[in-house]
């Protein structure tokens, strides 16, 4: 099955070799295509070019993209969309003054969702959480990692990293699963740290890599959740079973929780609100991807990841939306691009790559997604007629996406 893509007025992302990722002053380069077409076989992208080149053979499908732009599909690095209800009175607790920690405290938050969790059926959390990735999926998503860490027992872990199991069979879309079992302490083992962390260890992880659950691990790294001496004890227990680690870490407050993770070589490191110059030396030549998540800092109005100083500095940024019930109810990555332009003052090149290619780097799978390179997925967003890739973070409330494809496929 061939389908042939004409007259794309730019596209966006093209790569003749294939990257991991862009840093530095080289994510302001954005190499684009103008009057091009795009050629896939089946869910592969074998040809492109300028139009003037455009094969005379005739495809099994053609599609006309006359004023449109073509770019790759989202690579959503960061997300926890696999949980139950939503907590709208949080929303309005925090209008009425009260913080992310006093609503912890009374039993809200992360608490809140696991206890949720716990009392729903497998097929409840699948039936809510196919509705998002359904969602995310027309917005322009081609690739997603989701959290578990609303179960925070044994038997409620396993079950969310079901749930994500049987979302990536059924769904055409890239699935990354993360075990977060750290996401937060349980009320009985709120002054019994060490107890918990035993059955992360010793109860779920051997579960979770016997059923083949999980392809990363992750942690909470913040005071009142999991320490940096806990999150090392939980990094170091998941390369034994081949899981390397993407860690919360500097959200609310520094406590050196960057060192340790590129130390035991992160993927990722994730939200980054607060970030030092200690941090920048720590993450300058590492393999660790730093992440922002810029949905999350609008909505709890914090501050955002000071993107120019570390982009400034050299170093790599990826772009995901967080998307959960308490901090960021959203999957819409245009509006995260857009957001990081607005908010964080990148530049819509900056953004795009960072939504794109880094993002599958901080997923792990930028040998097959995140560009316009032969041999990768066809995963790709076909813009409405626009006078520029620009209009994408300019028009922020404005849905500019006609078409998605996933795996070549247009999807719908």
């Amino acid at each position: 099955m061939q389908t042939l893509i004409i007259n794309i007025k730019e596209l966006l992302q093209v790569r003749e070799t294939a990257i991991e990722k862009v840093s530095g002053s080289e994510m302001a380069i954005l190499p684009t295509l103008k009057n091009a077409f795009l050629l896939i076989e089946n869910d592969t992208i074998v040809s492109y070019g300028s139009m003037e080149n455009c094969p005379k053979n005739r495809a099994d499908k053609t599609i006309d993209a006359s004023g449109k732009i073509v770019l790759p599909s989202w690579c959503d690095s960061h997300t926890h969309i696999v949980y139950v209800g939503n907590r709208e009175q949080e929303f309005v607790d925090r209008i009425n003054g009260l913080s992310y920690e006093e609503i912890a405290n009374r039993g809200g938050g992360i608490l809140n969702s696991a206890k949720r969790l716990n009392e729903a059926s497998e097929d409840e959390i699948y039936n809510q959480s196919k509705k998002r990735l359904e969602e995310i999926m027309l917005l322009g998503t081609g690739s997603v990692e989701i959290k578990s860490g609303y179960g925070l027992t044994v038997e409620g872990e396993l079950k969310m990293l079901r749930v994500i199991k049987k979302l990536a069979e059924n769904y055409p879309i890239t699935i990354k699963a993360t075990f977060l079992g750290a996401h937060a302490f349980p009320t009985e083992y709120k002054e019994n740290h060490t107890g918990y962390i035993d059955i992360i260890i010793n109860e779920m992880l051997p579960k979770i890599a016997a059923e083949k659950l999980a392809d990363y691990i992750d942690a909470f790294c913040e005071i009142g959740y999991f320490s940096v001496e806990e999150i090392e004890l939980i990094m170091e227990a998941g390369k034994k079973y081949g899981l390397r680690s993407k860690i919360h870490v500097n959200q609310f407050t520094v406590i050196n929780g960057i060192k340790a993770c590129v130390k035991h070589d992160a993927l990722s490191v994730d939200h980054l609100e607060m970030v030092t110059d200690d941090d920048i030396s720590d993450l300058k030549n590492s393999k660790t991807m730093p992440v922002a998540l810029p949905s999350c800092s609008y909505f709890i109005n914090i501050p955002y990841t000071p993107a120019r100083k570390m982009i400034d500095a050299g170093l790599p940024l990826a772009l995901a939306s967080d998307f959960n019930p308490g901090t960021s109810p959203s999957g819409n990555m245009n509006f995260v691009v857009a957001t990081a332009c607005i908010k964080m003052k990148m530049t819509p090149e900056e953004a795009i790559n960072a939504a794109t290619l880094n993002g599958a780097y901080a997923m792990g799978i930028s040998n097959t997604h995140g560009s316009i390179t032969i041999g990768k997925k066809a995963n790709l967003i076909i813009t409405k007629p626009l006078n520029s890739f620009y209009e994408l973070p300019y028009a922020f409330g404005s849905n500019l996406i006609e078409q998605v494809m996933i795996n070549g496929k247009i999807i719908s």
